[in-house]
C-alpha cells in the first residue's frame, strides 16, 4: 500500500467507536471475531476526498436473533385514539369533496402520531382512513398483505353523522 492509503485506513481504525445497541433489549451473544452480538460499529467517511468533517456516520447494528415481540400491539388503546381522533376531526362536518381529501390526511397524520407516541417497539404502524358522503349507499373495504396471525394485528374505528361516514383503520405489522 502507499503512503496514503496507509494514513486513511489509519485514520478509519482509530475513528471506529463500539457501542451497545438499543435495540438488542441487553440479549448478548457469544463473542466473534471480538465483537459481541450488541455492538455497534460506526465508521466516518470523511477521510475520503471531497468529504467533510459534517458527513455521516454510517451505523453498521447486529442481529439480535429476538423472535416475538416483548410488547404487544395494544388494540384497545389504539382503538381508543382512532374513536377520539375521528369523533374530534369528523362529529360536527358536512362532506364536501375537497374537504374529505385534505382531512382523510390530516387524520392520518394525527393518528399515526399519537400511536407512535405509544413507542411500541419493532412494530411497524399503517393508517389508512376512508372518508364517504353518506347517501343511502352500502359499502365493503378491504384489505390484503402477508400477515403473521400470532404478532401482527389491526384496530379500527367508525363514525357517522348526518352527511358523512368515517372509517380508520391501523395495522400493526411485528418487524423483525
Amino acid at each position: 500500500m502507499s503512503e496514503l492509503q496507509k494514513d486513511k485506513h489509519q485514520k478509519r481504525e482509530k475513528k471506529t467507536v463500539k457501542i451497545p445497541s438499543e435495540a438488542s433489549h441487553g440479549v448478548k451473544g457469544k463473542e466473534t471475531t471480538g465483537k459481541t452480538k450488541d455492538a455497534v460499529d460506526i465508521e466516518s467517511p470523511s477521510d475520503e476526498v471531497g468529504h467533510h468533517d459534517e458527513a455521516r456516520t454510517v451505523v453498521k447494528m447486529e442481529n439480535t436473533y429476538q423472535t416475538g415481540p416483548y410488547k404487544r400491539f395494544p388494540v384497545g388503546t389504539v382503538t381508543d385514539i382512532l374513536k377520539d381522533v375521528l369523533t374530534t376531526y369528523l362529529q360536527e362536518e358536512r362532506y364536501e369533496v375537497e374537504w374529505s381529501q385534505k382531512m382523510t390526511k390530516t387524520i392520518c397524520e394525527v393518528t399515526r402520531a399519537h400511536v407512535k407516541d405509544l413507542m411500541i417497539p419493532r412494530y411497524k404502524v399503517v393508517v389508512l382512513v376512508h372518508i364517504g358522503q353518506l347517501t343511502g349507499q352500502s359499502m365493503q373495504i378491504s384489505s390484503r398483505c402477508l400477515w403473521d396471525k400470532s404478532n401482527d394485528t389491526f384496530a379500527t374505528y367508525s363514525i357517522k353523522n348526518r352527511s358523512l361516514f368515517g372509517m380508520a383503520t391501523v395495522y400493526g405489522v411485528y418487524f423483525d
